[in-house]
């Protein structure tokens, strides 16, 4: 079972209609036990860096979270993934979970603001999660802020006139920056890929 986890934040049935539509056992929760008990977890999120944090801290998941993200396969989406940094500059300085090294700003670069559409990936390393993908697949973007990650993070990026992080990993803890959800048959392989990491 893969626990979704549901702080207020995140596009949640998108991403349980994608695991469904894989055969992939998931709930919508915020029930502890529920989150303790899966063997897998994702953190979806939309919306503003520190408003995530806020509604997490909130929510009274963010210890578990944190604590459960090293001992399971963990999946953060988007601006999920962001929010597994050590902090963001998005209206002000924000603490992220911390379980990645690395921090979060402006997208720097000569094009439009947000980066939103389809970009194919480049990998940096070699990713569980990037089994049966090729690279130069397209998968869709939606963000104005970017990961400036620590050594040894990065797998996979996209070129937007600037490197762009787009998958991220340490350990059990993994981070896609674009959807896999909306991300057609890519997308749908990496989720397939992270379900495998579950079983």
């Amino acid at each position: 079972m893969i626990a979704i986890i549901d702080y207020g934040a995140g596009n949640l049935f998108s991403v349980q209609n994608a695991l469904n539509y894989l055969g992939l056992s998931s709930v919508i929760t915020k029930d502890p036990t529920e989150i303790r008990q899966a063997n897998g977890l994702i953190l979806p999120g939309v919306g503003a860096f520190p408003d995530a944090m806020r509604m997490l801290d909130s929510s009274g998941l963010t210890g578990i979270v944190r604590e459960e993200a090293v001992k399971k396969p963990f999946l953060g989406i988007c601006l999920g993934m962001q929010m597994l940094f050590e902090e963001s500059t998005e209206f002000g300085l924000t603490k992220g979970l911390g379980l990645l090294p690395g921090r979060v700003d402006w997208i720097r670069c000569p094009y439009k603001i947000p980066h939103m559409g389809w970009n194919s990936l480049q990998f940096a390393k070699k990713s569980p999660l990037l089994e049966g993908v090729e690279e130069g697949a397209y998968v869709y973007f939606v963000h104005s802020f970017q990961a400036y990650p620590g050594d040894g993070v990065l797998s996979a990026w996209c070129d937007y006139g600037t490197q762009i992080p787009a998958l991220v990993e340490q350990g059990t803890v993994f981070g896609a920056q674009f959807h896999p959800e909306k991300s057609g048959d890519v997308g749908l392989m990496i989720l397939k890929n992270f379900g495998r990491l579950t079983k």
